[in-house]
C-alpha cells in the first residue's frame, strides 16, 4: 500500500480523496494555486505545496510544478481526480516514467478511449453496440455530406477531441451542414487545438445512462450498476441518480454485460464510467468512457455502500477486486450545487459565501469544501457541494431531497438550489418522464 499520495486537484473532490486516504492509514499532500490558499482541502491534508497563481495553467495543469511536488514531498503515487489532469495520457506517462503511481488506467488505456474514433473502433470490435457514423474522421465538407446522407438525418458533429459539449452541432438538414461543419470545427480548434471532426446518427430523445466500472491489474472487470444522468444542460449534467427510472432488469443486464466488455477489451485498470445513449425503445449505444473517478460517483456508493476512491486506491496498488457486478440496493439522487445565477441563464456567480449552514439528516450526504467565509473563486468549475439523498424508494428519495434543498443555507452568492427545488417539484420529474432534452422545456419560476 502507498505512504504517501499527492492529490493533483482542488475543491470538494480533493477533500473527498484525503477523507478515505486519512482512513486507509495513508499521507496526504494537497497541492494548491494562490488563489485556494484558505480551501479545506490545504486545511485538512497532512502537507500542502502552493503550485502557483490562479490560472489552472499555472497551478492545477502545470506538470512540472506538481511533479516537482511529488518530489520534494517524497509521494509514491498521485491521484489526479476528476478533470485537469485526470484524462491526461501524457501525466499518467510520466507518472510511470519517473516510479510515481498514477491511480487510475495507464497512458495507453487513456489514449485508447480518449480519442473518440479509436474508442468507437474499439467498441465495435469488442461487440459493444456503436452509434452508426464514421468510421474515422472526416477528411472533407464533401465526405461528410456523403455519410450524413447515408445515415440520414438528423446527424451530428463531434470533435474528436472534444468534451463538456464543445465542438459538438445537432445538424437536421443538409442545407445547413457546411455551416454547422465549420463552427463546430472552428469551436474545437480553439478549445482543444485540434478540429479533427467525426459524424454520427443523432438520437432523438435519448436518455444519458452510464454503467461504472472497476478493474484490476489481473483481468478482472466488473460492473457496479448504473447512473441516470439525463438532466443535463449544454451537455453539462445537473442531476444524476441511480437506478434509472427507465431501467428494467433485462436491459440492465445486456447494458452491463456491454459496459464490462467494453473495460475487458482496453484490459481496464481503475475506476471508470462507460457512457451510453439509449432511446426510447430500449437500443442502447456506446457514446464515450470516462477513464476516471466522476463528479457523480456518489450515487453509486450510497446505492450499493461502496468506497470507489478506496477501491480505485486498492486496485492501484496491485490488490484484486471480487469481480462481483452489483445491482442497487436503495435509491440515491444528487444535485450538483453550482455558484450560479439559475435566473440569469445559469450565470457564474463566484464570490464570499457569508453564511453556509449544510443539510442533514439520515440519508443525506453533503459534498462540498466551501464554509461560511470562503471566497468562491472566479477561475474554476462553478460547481461548489454536491447533495445527494438515498431512501428505500425513489418517491422517499425525492421527498428527502426537497426537504434537504429547503435547509441547506449558502448566503452572499446565488447557488442552483432554486432550481433543484422546483425540478423536484416538476411531474414530469417525479414521473421519471425525461431525456436529454428535459432543459428545454423546463420553465423556471420566479
Amino acid at each position: 500500500m502507498f505512504n504517501k499520495i499527492l492529490i493533483a486537484n482542488r475543491g470538494e473532490i480533493a477533500l473527498r480523496i484525503i477523507r478515505t486516504c486519512k482512513e486507509m492509514g495513508i499521507k496526504t499532500v494537497a497541492v494548491y494555486s494562490t488563489a485556494d490558499a484558505e480551501s479545506l482541502h490545504v486545511r485538512f491534508a497532512d502537507e500542502a505545496v502552493c503550485i502557483g497563481s490562479p490560472r489552472p495553467v499555472d497551478s492545477y495543469l502545470n506538470v512540472q510544478r506538481i511533479m516537482a511536488a511529488v518530489e520534494i514531498t517524497n509521494s509514491d503515487a498521485v491521484h489526479p481526480g476528476y478533470g485537469f489532469l485526470a484524462e491526461n495520457a501524457d501525466f499518467a506517462s510520466i507518472c510511470a516514467q519517473y516510479g510515481i503511481k498514477f491511480i487510475g488506467p495507464t497512458a495507453d488505456m487513456i489514449r485508447k478511449m480518449g480519442d473518440k474514433i479509436t474508442a468507437k473502433n474499439t467498441m465495435k470490435k469488442a461487440g459493444v453496440p456503436v452509434i452508426p457514423g464514421s468510421d474515422g474522421l472526416i477528411k472533407d465538407l464533401k465526405k461528410g455530406l456523403e455519410i450524413a446522407q447515408k445515415i440520414s438525418y438528423p446527424v451530428i458533429l463531434k470533435a474528436t477531441a472534444g468534451g463538456g459539449g464543445k465542438g459538438m452541432r445537432i445538424v437536421y438538414r443538409p442545407e445547413d451542414f457546411e455551416d454547422q461543419w465549420a463552427k463546430a470545427r472552428q469551436e474545437s480548434k480553439a478549445a482543444f487545438g485540434n478540429d479533427g471532426m467525426y459524424v454520427e446518427k443523432y438520437i432523438e430523445e435519448p436518455r444519458h445512462i452510464e454503467f461504472q466500472v472497476i478493474g484490476d491489474q489481473f483481468g478482472r472487470v466488473a460492473h457496479l450498476s448504473e447512473r441516470d444522468c439525463s438532466i443535463q444542460r449544454r451537455h453539462q449534467k445537473l442531476v444524476e441518480e441511480s437506478p434509472s427510472p427507465f431501467m428494467t432488469p433485462r436491459l440492465r443486464k445486456k447494458m452491463g454485460e456491454a459496459a464490462v466488455k467494453a473495460g475487458k477489451a482496453i484490459k481496464y485498470e481503475g475506476v471508470g464510467t462507460v457512457e451510453f445513449l439509449v432511446d426510447k425503445n430500449q437500443d442502447f449505444y456506446f457514446m464515450e468512457m470516462n477513464t476516471r473517478i466522476q463528479v457523480e460517483h456518489p450515487v453509486t456508493e450510497e446505492v450499493i455502500d461502496y468506497d470507489l476512491i478506496k477501491e480505485q486506491i486498492k486496485v492501484a496498488a496491485g490488490i484484486a477486486i471480487s469481480g462481483k457486478n452489483y445491482i442497487p440496493k436503495l435509491h440515491a439522487i444528487e444535485c450538483r450545487i453550482n455558484a450560479e445565477d439559475p435566473y440569469r441563464n445559469f450565470a457564474p456567480h463566484p464570490g464570499l459565501v457569508t453564511a453556509f449552514h449544510a443539510a442533514n439528516g439520515h440519508g443525506v450526504r453533503v459534498d462540498t469544501h466551501v464554509y461560511s467565509g470562503y471566497r468562491v473563486p472566479p477561475y474554476y468549475d462553478s460547481m461548489i457541494a454536491k447533495l445527494i439523498c438515498k431512501a428505500q424508494t425513489r418517491e422517499e428519495a425525492i421527498a428527502k431531497m426537497k426537504r434537504a434543498l429547503d435547509e441547506f443555507i449558502i448566503e452572499g452568492i446565488n447557488t442552483t438550489i432554486p432550481f433543484h427545488q422546483q425540478l423536484m417539484e416538476d411531474e414530469r420529474f417525479k414521473k421519471g418522464d425525461f431525456d436529454t432534452s428535459f432543459m428545454n422545456s423546463f420553465i423556471l419560476k420566479k
